[in-house]
């Protein structure tokens, strides 16, 4: 599934490990990223904890895409800042899951992340993102 993501690859979006219901990635914070008020804009803080929640629900097989996720920003990260994302499922209920993910600068919480995931059937449409 992250082979085929162009737009996380395009941003630079590392992936370091996945493993059963859960992802590691990184990415380093480019000039394109910042807002008006010089700080990464949330949309790509967003996007990247997406793609770390997205690596990890799909992590055991079944093709997954979010139903539904929410972000609460901490603190600014800024240009030339290196963030990490790790992802870990919370729980899985029939076809859906929970799953939070941390965006961290260092030792720094840059974001909270809660994702909830609904597997599909091969041909079903999707909801969206998560995939």
């Amino acid at each position: 599934m992250f082979a085929a993501d162009a737009a996380s690859k395009g941003l630079g979006i590392e992936l370091l490990a996945v493993g059963d219901g859960s992802a590691r990635l990184r990415m380093t914070v480019t000039a394109a990223m910042v807002n008006g008020h010089g700080i990464a804009h949330g949309g790509f803080v967003f996007l990247f904890a997406d793609t770390a929640f997205a690596c990890a629900c799909n992590s055991r097989g079944p093709k997954t895409v979010a139903s539904g996720a929410d972000i609460t920003f901490v603190t600014p990260a800024h240009e030339g800042d290196e963030l990490l994302a790790v992802a870990e499922e919370r729980t899985r209920f029939g076809r859906s899951g929970l799953y939070d993910v941390t965006v961290l600068r260092g030792e720094t919480v840059v974001a909270e992340f809660r994702g909830r995931s609904r597997s599909i059937r091969d041909g079903a449409s999707n909801a969206g993102g998560g995939e």
